[in-house]
């Protein structure tokens, strides 16, 4: 309870029409794009608004976000939820691999395994999160992505294998 004596908590964000961003997606390769979500010249998707992620680096096959969780992300234990964890990493192995394409192709998830080594609380602050294509294939793409607090302990991983795909192939894309 906070001195009012409730208990309840509120919080808002704030998102860019996705659309914006996806009307870059046909003219660019991954890296491009990426690069300007970094940059701040293409806007993040709605999803790193609502669950406070931010790319900070991206290279060909690799890539890395920031997350801070918050209160707002516990579950019932009192804890950050694993779907936080797991959208974080799923995120940064897509984008990973999404940074080795060319303009005109995309990616969606195949697979992913995740593995939940120690639990995340809005205590520990800003996370990082890392990505890595681990194989190139044609049609194929295998990665792995891992979280790590400040400190950097290791908090969670995971593999994963992506498909590739033309543009406009995947649902969402022009």
């Amino acid at each position: 309870m906070d001195s009012s004596g409730s208990a309840e908590r509120a919080e808002t964000f704030r998102w860019t029409d996705p659309r914006v961003g996806l009307a870059h997606l046909p003219r660019m390769s991954g890296l491009e794009f990426l690069s300007g979500m970094r940059d701040g010249t293409i806007p993040r998707p709605p999803m790193a608004a609502l669950m406070n992620l931010a790319l900070v680096a991206v290279e060909s096959g690799r890539v890395e976000f920031e997350c801070r969780p918050a209160e707002a992300h516990y579950n019932p234990l009192g804890v950050v939820h694993g779907g936080l964890a797991c959208t974080l990493l799923d995120t940064v192995v897509g984008c990973a691999a999404h940074s080795t394409l060319a303009a005109g192709f995309g990616y969606t998830s195949i697979d992913l395994s995740v593995s939940y080594l120690r639990p995340i609380t809005a205590h520990h602050g800003t996370l990082r999160a890392e990505g890595a294509v681990v194989k190139q294939g044609q049609r194929v793409i295998f990665a792995e992505g891992r979280i790590l607090g400040p400190a950097g302990e290791l908090l969670a991983t995971a593999t994963s294998s992506l498909l590739v795909i033309a543009a406009g192939a995947a649902p969402g894309t022009p």
